[in-house]
């Protein structure tokens, strides 16, 4: 079924760019040292695509790597270039990236993939990417398998889950590529009560809803937050999991 708020919601994040900067988490590096693992070759320009604010490109860089990041909405990339001053930031989409042909070892995607037009973008991926390759995309979620995380996750099903596509997206096959392989790895980030209700105020289906709705979502998670032991006192590590897919080009 189609989803009518969708081109809002792909659009909406730059109004909380600061708060996404601030309290999405970022990746675990046994993840991305997976991702690169997949390429014929030692990655050593790697393209972090639909960037945000550059919870990836930092781990990227972090690890020595010449990254360039592409993201279409200025007020995130004017995060990133805070954040990552070290990694070379241009505007452009995944179905149209500014670089030439063959121009890097490695393509990730944190937490976006399941926005692009994904034949056109892994198409265009597949351009830029030299032979050999790899394509990595990334999704933090709750570890639902800890229970009050999946209570929590399913009180804010209106607003705080995973992008369904996820799932589907391991199946898929372009001419390009070699078939998806998956993994997961274990992620925790420090939280506070207020601090996780801030990370959830940067979901888009929670940035467009109405005021009424958003409220009401962060007032029921607030209420589960205080009464719940393991979250109603000060910080506590919030269990994540992180799922990542990676496809060699052909």
């Amino acid at each position: 079924m189609s989803d009518p708020t969708r081109a809002e919601r792909a659009s909406s994040f730059g109004s909380r760019a600061a708060a996404y900067a601030e309290h999405r988490p970022d990746y675990p590096r046994e993840a991305i040292e997976w991702g690169l693992s997949g390429a014929r070759r030692t990655p050593r320009h790697v393209l972090d695509l639909g960037a945000g604010t550059g919870k990836l490109t930092l781990g990227l860089a972090e690890l020595g790597l010449a990254v360039t990041a592409v993201e279409p909405d200025p007020e995130m990339r004017a995060e990133l270039g805070r954040v990552v001053p070290s990694a070379t930031s241009l505007a452009g989409r995944a179905e149209r990236i500014p670089l030439p042909d063959a121009a890097v070892d490695a393509v990730f995607v944190g937490q976006a993939f399941h926005w692009f037009d994904v034949p056109a973008a892994m198409t265009e991926i597949g351009r830029v990417l030299r032979p050999g390759g790899v394509l990595v995309p990334m999704w933090n979620y709750e570890d639902e398998s800890v229970p009050w995380v999946a209570e929590y996750t399913a009180l804010g099903r209106d607003g705080a889950r995973r992008p369904a596509a996820t799932d589907d997206l391991r199946q898929f096959e372009h001419p390009a590529f070699e078939m998806f392989e998956s993994d997961r790895f274990r992620h925790v980030q420090r939280r506070t009560a207020e601090s996780l209700l801030e990370t959830i105020a940067t979901y888009s289906l929670v940035i467009v809803s109405t005021p009424e709705k958003r409220q009401a979502l962060l007032t029921r998670l607030r209420e589960f937050l205080a009464s719940n032991p393991a979250t109603a006192n000060g910080e506590f590590d919030l269990p994540l999991q992180t799922l990542a897919l990676r496809a060699r080009r052909r």
